[in-house]
């Protein structure tokens, strides 16, 4: 399948619209963070190697304890542990969140750094993690390549890779700015609920005349 920025932005309008009447997580998550940068690094720390279900159900509990950074330095460690106790990892990532807090109230005066090489700086904040930290809080146009990304984005034809990181370097040289902002989002929406790693729903895909269905 040939792709120009046109025919890419349309392609993403109809995953959207699909994701979103089958109400995907990544759309749920919206509500969670609403759009505060404090809010979204946390749920983007807390979400890897956790479902984004799981992910919105701690994260609801948490900001009712933590509002903001202040409240994660002064939470107690064990209280802490408690309220993530469903998420993957649970005691490692509450004592890096409270590291991070400290390093963010130290280093950059209580302000989330809103530059790449200064994220991944933060403890257990790595590349991917801080991309989509920069892309929903400041609007910065960077996609985060998870595997939803990397397994749709070789399906449909849009690239030929072998791994994320692949991925990762050549999407984000590829897509074009504008599209940038909702390209991880849409994917992730998209691979949630219709291009599943595994029995994809090929007959109920709105893409299913025109995706050549690579690897399928």
């Amino acid at each position: 399948m040939k792709f120009d920025e046109s025919k890419l932005e349309k392609i993403l309008e109809i995953m959207e619209k699909e994701a979103r009447k089958r109400n995907a997580p990544v759309y749920q998550k919206e509500k969670t963070v609403d759009k505060d940068p404090f809010k979204i690094l946390i749920f983007a720390f807390l979400s890897t190697r956790t479902k984004d279900e799981t992910t919105i159900k701690i994260c609801k509990k948490l900001f009712q304890k933590v509002k903001n950074l202040d409240d994660l330095i002064k939470i107690d460690l064990e209280k802490l542990e408690k309220i993530l106790y469903e998420i993957g990892f649970y005691k490692q990532k509450a004592r890096n969140l409270k590291e991070l807090a400290f390093q963010i109230k130290v280093k950059y005066n209580g302000k989330i750094p809103s530059r790449l090489e200064e994220l991944i700086k933060l403890k257990g904040i790595g590349k991917k993690v801080a991309k989509v930290i920069l892309n929903e809080a400041f609007d910065k146009p960077y996609i985060a390549v998870d595997v939803h990304v990397h397994r749709i984005s070789n399906r449909i034809g849009l690239i030929k890779t072998k791994s994320v990181e692949e991925s990762d370097e050549i999407l984000n040289k590829i897509i074009p700015k504008k599209l940038k902002k909702k390209f991880n989002k849409t994917l992730v929406a998209f691979g949630q609920t219709i291009c599943k790693p595994i029995k994809p729903l090929c007959k109920e895909c709105p893409l299913k005349e025109i995706c050549p269905k690579i690897g399928v």
